[in-house]
């Protein structure tokens, strides 16, 4: 599938994995549409790559809607990248007898999971409106953000794990349900990715360096760009459907 002349929506899109992504579709000669609720960096990146930014909770259906139109609006919607997640820390009970807060269970669902799924089914009802691009009956292509931590979840990230599990379990679904629209379904589950969450300095550089030699090969973390190329192949190879792909080095996680 090419994306020039297309419209993309990439949720998480103001930094990280996301403004990756962004800028590896916008090469493409797609024009992308950012979700996320940093509004600095949004615009800001938004402006560099002449797309639009729209503040927007995922998981809330009115504020996504809004994003899907505007990306309709600007070239046929092709492509959706679902890259916004949180994180969360919490033993299910801690070593004080705590148990897990529900609410933040609750929160870390109803962002990485909940959010993700409304975004693609939304992005998923725009996009089949478009007209085929080929005599397959491609109309777009949808990739989704999950972790490493859907199989290998460590130590207080019950939450965490169980919302990037979720959207492993959404993948094939979604792309059986989508299959009469010609929309393709795919999943990456990234490994430990040098993202702006490590923070910057001697000791981020440190911690990184020793997170990195747990990584079988190569001995480092992974870099978003490494990712993007990912979010592109699975875009726009034709043949690639309802799989999840881990990106993260041969890694398997340890406990904590």
């Amino acid at each position: 599938m090419e994306l020039a002349g297309t419209s993309a929506i990439v949720t998480g899109g103001a930094s990280g994995i996301g403004a990756a992504s962004a800028r590896a579709l916008t090469k493409r000669g797609a024009r992308c549409v950012l979700i996320d609720l940093n509004d600095e960096l949004g615009e800001a990146l938004a402006s560099e790559l002449g797309g639009l930014y729209v503040r927007a909770d995922v998981a809330d259906p009115e504020q996504v809607q809004v994003a899907v139109d505007a990306a309709a609006e600007i070239a046929p919607l092709r492509a959706l990248v679902n890259s916004a997640g949180i994180g969360a820390a919490s033993r299910t009970v801690d070593r004080e007898g705590n148990p897990h807060p529900l609410e933040l269970f609750e929160k870390v669902i109803r962002v990485n999971l909940i959010g993700t799924f409304n975004c693609l089914r939304l992005a998923a009802a725009a996009i089949a409106r478009n007209e085929p691009v080929d005599a397959d009956g491609t109309r777009g292509a949808i990739v989704n953000i999950s972790s490493a931590a859907a199989f290998d979840g460590q130590i207080g990230q019950a939450a965490y794990s169980a919302s990037k599990g979720g959207i492993v379990s959404l993948t094939l679904t979604t792309a059986r349900d989508l299959s009469a629209q010609g929309i393709r379904v795919n999943t990456i589950a990234p490994g430990l990715i040098d993202t702006p969450i490590y923070g910057t300095g001697e000791k981020s550089d440190a911690f990184k360096a020793k997170l990195g030699e747990s990584v079988l090969f190569p001995h480092r973390l992974g870099t978003a760009d490494e990712l993007a190329s990912m979010v592109v192949e699975c875009l726009t190879n034709d043949y690639m459907n309802g799989e999840t792909l881990r990106v993260d080095g041969g890694i398997r996680m340890p406990p904590r």
